[in-house]
């Protein structure tokens, strides 16, 4: 297919208005006009943003219109200045209703959250899909995904707790070791898992007693709006503040304030950096981080050539690249690099590119122009700088809809090489010696993961002793990824800061606390007296079923 004919099938991917299935349909614009604070919805009528889709509909004559999905408030410092009041009153040094809760209510707050969502999954599968492009597909398991998570992290919160359940005895000294809330807690999620990221670290920091600050992702706040009434309905008032606005200006401003004592972020390094800066005491901070990566896939000599296309092409593009955990770069030995271009281009061609709502789409529209801007300029770096686009039509766009490019041989000082493209085209590049592909991983500034791909054992394990100490994860033989959720999500260097799994969550939101007395009779008498008549939220033997 030439550029000519490919521009035209790109164009022919967006519907005509009537040709959207009638369940996929958005029926009416969500403008929404409810700020949820201090636990109630209050009413905004002041600046607001339009939220357009990353969908176009296409007119007869061939003109392409974005689908307007509604709107929603664009609040300032003094809404800001609210929702810490808020949540510094839900907190209240530890003494408000929500940290001072039993770990069995907390639970149960989170179930009812939980069981209000389950009846609104196809509203908000639905809003995921319009709002950032990604499939149907994808936007089901997304949610499903992020409802397995909660209740998986109920379950190793009822584990944790009843494991913490009794009194230690060491030296004469009686003591009881729980988990406890750290304070007040600022959420931000990612565009491209915009619920499920975001829950990841909002639903441990609220479930362990913390209070929470959460801002939306740019793309994909729509989706919360029919959340609202089940964040006020299931938690106590201010225990869950939301902000809107202009995220250079409203985040800042809480940071600045000191009060915000864990950061939980999902975006990039430059903008981690820029937010604890703004903090006025960084010693009182802790940070949860999942920043930016560069993952490369290692293709040695022997590599199972269909498995290893299969697998770098699912790695890659699904989800258009769009994954901190996708690859980003592949590294193949130049005995076969021939050989598995030519695989990957063939397969990359019979990938099906269309509308979200499409069955076995993988090629969907893109959430921004500017991201269409950014690849095009990484692919014009490239090529000017001595790559080829090896595949027919890559790189060919129109507006949303971004046909894939791989280029081929990327090299040193190309953007291409070294920066994160979060996006549809993929850099190659050849290697003669191992110590090359090795170096290219040390020499990165992000270590999220590595894939290596092959089959002897001796080149396997060659790679892997030195590859654990660079990155969090190394996979063999299959794609970057972050599932299962109970394995512990991690990175080193600009690519993360703590460790987020159902497991090591909890424990990032929370800190072990003590209650210590010396043994004596007197204090057995008082202890019982405590625990017997129910008298403590801490000092307890009760056991979560």
């Amino acid at each position: 297919m030439n550029p000519t004919e490919l521009q035209h099938s790109l164009r022919e991917c967006f519907p005509e208005a009537d040709a959207i299935p009638e369940e996929c349909r958005i029926h009416a614009p969500i403008h929404q006009r409810s700020i949820l604070l201090n636990g109630q919805m209050q009413i905004w009528k002041g600046q607001t943003r339009p939220v357009f889709s990353p969908v176009r509909t296409r007119a007869a004559d061939g003109t392409l219109t974005p689908v307007e999905l509604g709107s929603f408030p664009v609040t300032g410092i003094e809404e800001a200045d609210a929702a810490i009041e808020a949540a510094c009153k839900a907190y209240d040094n530890g003494r408000g209703t929500w940290p001072a809760m039993s770990v069995a209510e907390r639970i149960a707050c989170v179930e009812n959250f939980t069981n209000q969502l389950v009846t609104r999954r196809a509203e908000i599968v639905n809003l995921i899909m319009w709002e950032i492009g990604k499939s149907l597909a994808d936007s089901q398991k997304e949610f499903d995904r992020t409802i397995d998570y909660i209740k998986a992290t109920v379950a190793e919160l009822k584990q944790l707790d009843n494991s913490n359940s009794r009194f230690q005895i060491v030296d004469g000294t009686i003591a009881q070791i729980r988990r406890s809330p750290l304070g007040i807690v600022l959420c931000l999620g990612p565009y491209n898992y915009p619920m499920n990221e975001t829950f990841c670290t909002l639903i441990p920091a609220l479930i362990m007693g913390n209070a929470v600050l959460f801002k939306p992702p740019r793309f994909g706040v729509l989706l919360y709006n029919p959340m609202l009434e089940a964040f006020r309905s299931a938690f106590p008032a201010g225990a869950i503040n939301i902000v809107y606005g202009q995220g250079s200006v409203v985040v800042p401003h809480i940071m600045a304030s000191g009060k915000v004592n864990v950061l939980a972020l999902i975006g990039t390094s430059k903008v981690a950096d820029g937010l604890k800066k703004a903090h006025p005491k960084t010693n009182r901070l802790r940070a949860v981080l999942g920043l930016e990566a560069k993952n490369a896939a290692i293709i040695l000599p022997d590599a199972d050539i269909e498995l290893t296309v299969r697998e770098c092409l699912a790695g890659s593009l699904s989800f258009n690249g769009q994954r901190c955990t996708a690859l980003k770069m592949i590294l193949v030995h130049q005995s076969i690099a021939e050989q598995f271009l030519r695989r990957f281009s063939d397969e990359l061609a019979k990938l099906k590119m269309g509308m979200p709502w499409e069955k076995g789409v993988m090629i969907t529209p893109l959430p921004e122009m500017g991201k269409v801007a950014y690849m095009n300029e990484c692919i014009e770096d490239a090529v000017a700088k001595g790559a080829k686009v090896l595949n027919a039509g890559g790189g060919t766009s129109v507006e949303t809809m971004f046909y894939p490019a791989v280029l081929f041989p990327v090299t040193e000082g190309m953007k291409l090489y070294r920066e994160e493209q979060f996006g549809p085209v993929v850099p190659v590049a050849p290697f003669e010696d191992l110590e090359e592909a090795l170096q290219y991983v040390i020499t990165s500034d992000h270590g999220q993961q590595v894939s290596v791909f092959g089959k002897d054992p001796d080149l396997i394990a060659r790679l892997v002793d030195p590859l654990v100490n660079q990155v969090g994860r190394v996979n063999i033989n299959c794609q970057c990824q972050r599932s299962p959720d109970v394995f512990p999500f991690v990175g080193r260097k600009d690519s993360a800061e703590g460790t987020l799994s159902v497991h090591d969550a909890l424990r990032s939101f929370s800190i072990r606390t003590m209650v210590a007395a010396k043994q004596t009779e007197a204090t057995k008498k008082l202890l019982d007296e405590i625990v017997l008549g129910n008298k403590s939220n801490f000092l307890n033997t009760r056991f979560i079923l």
